[in-house]
């Protein structure tokens, strides 16, 4: 993993989204001369055509962080990964270790939460005692609003203004703990200008959760286990994306719900698809993604879609100016010619 550490300073982390959204900048490596660009977002449209399919992940994201107490006074937090059936949960309990099972987490005097046993990888099973996940971020239900909070990346140290910026403009089936960040930088009228230009707009849906956010702590990638995360393709995207002259995934979260259609067959279910190294993309072809965390596996899936160029990319992304991360700019570029099958 140390190849894929690199030095990220902290002025270079985005604390507030580009405002307008389609404002962020747009490192452009498509050139197979490797040739770069500087435009914007605002500028997609120009840069994509007939032929190609724009593939996006119309998740959203719900309020998952609830800071509670145990009746003895003790602070815990929970953070909602992913409801298993009914009312139970899985989620990351923090102190996990303190908190045994049948604890009843409680906000003021009303108990929200009864912790359970072990997960996987380090998880809890806990029971919802109150109906947060009918709710998404727009919900006007008061009780809900002061109890749940996103659950935003810990770089990320200023509240945001709106919290629909942390949701793309297409969002529309929640599930998700974290945003797939490079769809926030698409608007409407660039998604219009998409069409017009003779793109096809498609969607999928992976519910971004522990396994795109949790570190790779493993010494060697190949010893990184992905925790699980449910995927959805329509058959009319993954149709799409055969019959594309270029299939154009907007994050990665696009990419893994692509892949992992395309590797099982299975256009629905949980994925723990881990992709690096000499992966054989059999979906992806362009990426549009933001700018990643030094040793994560986003990173290494962007090493293995376009190979050792991202170093060279992201050192000019830095000497220029460009922000880094979930709220940060973002870059389009091409699969390299060898990683496909």
């Amino acid at each position: 993993m140390d190849a894929f550490d690199y030095p990220l300073p902290e002025a270079a982390i985005a604390q507030e989204p580009a405002e307008p959204r389609d404002a962020a900048r747009l490192l452009v490596a498509t050139d197979p001369t490797g040739v770069v660009a500087h435009r914007t977002v605002r500028d997609l449209p120009d840069l994509l055509g007939p032929g190609d399919v724009l593939v996006v992940n119309d998740t959203r994201v719900i309020p998952a962080r609830l800071h509670l107490r145990k009746p003895t006074g003790g602070k815990v937090e929970v953070v909602l990964l992913e409801r298993l059936h009914g009312d139970t949960w899985e989620a990351l309990v923090r102190p996990s270790a303190r908190v045994p099972a049948g604890t009843r987490l409680l906000a003021d005097d009303q108990e929200m939460v009864e912790v359970g046993g072990a997960g996987e990888d380090g998880t809890r099973h806990v029971r919802v005692l109150v109906p947060l996940e009918d709710s998404d971020i727009k919900s006007e239900d008061s009780d809900i609003k002061s109890r749940a909070a996103l659950a935003l990346p810990p770089y990320i140290h200023r509240p945001l203004a709106d919290p629909e910026r942390y949701q793309t403009v297409y969002a529309a089936h929640p599930g998700s703990v974290a945003a797939p960040t490079a769809g926030l930088h698409l608007t409407e009228a660039v998604l219009a200008g998409c069409r017009r230009r003779g793109v096809e707009v498609h969607a999928v849906e992976l519910a971004v959760g522990l396994g795109t956010f949790r570190p790779v702590s493993a010494h060697r990638p190949e010893d990184h286990v992905m925790h699980p995360e449910r995927y959805r393709v329509p058959e009319a995207t993954m149709e799409a994306c055969r019959r594309a002259s270029r299939t154009v995934a907007v994050g990665t979260t696009t990419v893994r719900a692509l892949e992992s259609a395309a590797a099982t067959g299975e256009l629905e279910g949980r994925t723990r698809l881990f992709i690096h190294g000499d992966y054989p993309f059999a979906a992806a072809d362009a990426l549009l993604t933001n700018f990643h965390l030094p040793r994560s596996s986003l990173l290494l899936l962007l090493d293995a879609f376009c190979g050792e160029r991202w170093r060279k990319l992201y050192r000019l992304a830095l000497e220029d100016g460009y922000r880094f991360l979930s709220f940060g700019d973002a870059m389009l570029v091409s699969r390299r010619p060898d990683a496909g099958r």
